[in-house]
Formats: C-alpha cells, sequence, structure tokens
C-alpha cells in the first residue's frame, strides 16, 4: 500500500481528497495534520468519514510525514514553500494542491500572491500536474503541482484548437462561472448564504491570479504567448465550474468536433460530447471528469466550447489522485471512476 499524508486537510479540497483516498483500494492515509485542529479525531470533523477512520489530526511533523511515500499539501498558498524541501530530501513524493509551484516565474508569483517565493530552488522540480498535456512527465516526478480549478476547465477546452494552430492564439476569451465553494472553507462575507444565493457577480476582472498560470500553459501548447481575456463569475452552487470559450478561427474548413474526438480519444477523464451538446456541470459532480463540447454558431468564424468540471475533482483533489497513480505506476482511473451524483 502507498502510504499518504496530508497537511492541512480541513478545507473543501481537504475533505474532498480524504473522502477519495479512503476509497482508494492502493492507498492509506496515515498521516493528517491541522495545527488548530491538533488532537481532533477527523469523523468529528468531518462526520461523512465517519465508519471510514479512526485516525486524528495531527500537529505537522516532519519526521513523521517523510515516512510517507507521498505527501499531499491542501493549504493556503505559501505554505507548502516550507516544509516540502524537507520532504523532498527525505525521499518522500510531494503533490501540493495549492498554487506554490505552478508559475515558474517567482518574480510573476509573488505579483500575483502578494508574497515572495519561499523556495524558488524547487521550481525546476515542479511538474504541471495536467495529465492530458503532461502525462509523460508525471511518472517520474518528485513534486507535482496540481493545476487549479479555473485553469483545468479552460486550459482543457482550448488545447485541441491551438495545438491544431486553428485559431488565432491573440483573441481568446474565457468566460467562467464556479460556485462558492472554489473560494474555500473559510469565512468570508461574499460566501455567505444571504451574500451569494439569488445572486451571481463578475469578479477579478482587472486580473485574476489563475490568469498567468493558464497563460503559461498555453503557451506551450501553442508555441508562443497567447492573449486571453479570462473573466471569472461566483454562481449560487456549492460545486462546479462551466467556463465557456470563444475563439476565432484561422482554418474555417476544420472538422472541429472530429478534432476534439481525436485529441481526447484516449483520455479516461474528458469526455467530448456529442455535437450540439450543451454539458451541465452537475453530470460531473463529484466525478473526476471534464466534459466538453464545441460548437460553431451560425457556422461562422467564431468557435464556442462549453468545458465543464467539478471544482473540488478533477479541479483540484480527484486530478491529484490522478498523478499519484500515475507517479505509482497505477492505472490512472484507480479510485476515480465513480459516477456523477445526481439530482
Amino acid at each position: 500500500m502507498i502510504r499518504a499524508g496530508i497537511v492541512g486537510a480541513t478545507g473543501y479540497t481537504g475533505v474532498e481528497l480524504l473522502r477519495l483516498l479512503f476509497t482508494h483500494p492502493e492507498v492509506e492515509p496515515v498521516v493528517v495534520t491541522s495545527r488548530g485542529n491538533a488532537g481532533e479525531a477527523l469523523d468529528t470533523l468531518f462526520p461523512n468519514l465517519r465508519g471510514h477512520t479512526s485516525l486524528a489530526f495531527t500537529e505537522p511533523n516532519a519526521g513523521r510525514l517523510s515516512e510517507c511515500d507521498v505527501v499531499f499539501f491542501a493549504t493556503p498558498h505559501g505554505v507548502a514553500h516550507g516544509l516540502a524541501g524537507e520532504l523532498l530530501s527525505r525521499g518522500t513524493r510531494v503533490i501540493d494542491l495549492s498554487a506554490d509551484f505552478r508559475l515558474r516565474d517567482p518574480d510573476l508569483w509573488a505579483h500575483w500572491y502578494g508574497q515572495s517565493h519561499g523556495a524558488p530552488e524547487l521550481l525546476d522540480l515542479a511538474v504541471y500536474g495536467l495529465p492530458e498535456i503532461n502525462r509523460a512527465h508525471i511518472p517520474d516526478a518528485r513534486l507535482i503541482a496540481v493545476p487549479g480549478c479555473y485553469p483545468t476547465a479552460v486550459i482543457l477546452g482550448f488545447v485541441p484548437l491551438l495545438e491544431g494552430g486553428l485559431v488565432d492564439a491573440g483573441r481568446l476569451v474565457a468566460d467562467a462561472k464556479s460556485g462558492v465553494s472554489g473560494a474555500g472553507r473559510k469565512a468570508q462575507v461574499g460566501t455567505l448564504l444571504c451574500e451569494a444565493s439569488e445572486s451571481f457577480k463578475a469578479y477579478g476582472v482587472a486580473g485574476h491570479r489563475h490568469l498567468p498560470e493558464i497563460l503559461q500553459a498555453l503557451a506551450e501548447v501553442a508555441g508562443a504567448a497567447p492573449r486571453l481575456t479570462f473573466v471569472p463569475h461566483l454562481v449560487p452552487m456549492i460545486r462546479g465550474i462551466h467556463a465557456t470559450l470563444y475563439a476565432t478561427l484561422s482554418d474555417s474548413g476544420a472538422d472541429l468536433q472530429a478534432v476534439y474526438e481525436q485529441r481526447y480519444r484516449d483520455e479516461p477523464f474528458v469526455d467530448v460530447m456529442p455535437a450540439g451538446s450543451h454539458p451541465e456541470t452537475r453530470s460531473v459532480r463529484g466525478t473526476n471528469r471534464c466534459r466538453v463540447a464545441v460548437h460553431r454558431p451560425g457556422d461562422g468564424d467564431t468557435v464556442v466550447v462549453l468545458s465543464v468540471i467539478d471544482n473540488l475533482v478533477k479541479g483540484a483533489s480527484g486530478q491529484a489522485i490522478q498523478n499519484l497513480n500515475l507517479m505509482f505506476g497505477l492505472a490512472e482511473t484507480t479510485g476515480l471512476d465513480g459516477i456523477a451524483v445526481l439530482p
């Protein structure tokens, strides 16, 4: 069994990670840390885990964590900087769900996250953990940077168009909506029920911290730096992301449906919908799947791609486990083959 540790498992991505790991046939969670909840049973804080574990939260301890084969960080930005290096030096592999190692430029990271990068020496080790574009580099990785939720939906939606040079990479638009769990479990006015319910708003229009992450990945796919207008929105639902993506065709003769079906034919977690489909967030709730549909309204020169994911699974914890499976030579779908929850 793969011995796993989880640092900072008291948020929504943390409990989702625990939900998936406790039913994973090849993984045994053995250490779960939280400074604020040390000594408290996991199933006291998260009653959905009752009957699945007798573990209690402990204080983070590098010695104990280094006894694990892999350690997940489900922590606020900046936390993994202080502990990841020591774990790596002791031979433990690290899968970081925060943004600490997603951007290769430490100065760019500092600009968007409001603090100096705490471990720039580790950036060359970090592999961006989006298997659909980076699978070849994941099995040998020691440090995985799990992509953000918005970037996952947006990148997967744009990849086939940019890889084929089918659209103008200088005129991309991503109009993305997220459920309130994307803001985390911390108490804040904007995500209170009375504030978020029966409301719908854009935010971060002047610049969102996921923008440079998306641009970095799309530049590698396109072979040149793209230009992207990215506007996130908050919608009154608990979980899910819907990204509506727009691009201008440079190859009007392309069979876009065939392009998407061919690109994702062998991807276990990307489902290209039949022509004319409109995927719904509820169709992926609780799963590690991204569903996409491609449209060309009026046979014009505009492509519209619809991309939906569960922000806590394919957008975070499920994708982290997808990376674990690849790192440890397991079938990529191990522990991730659940069916979406309806209604």
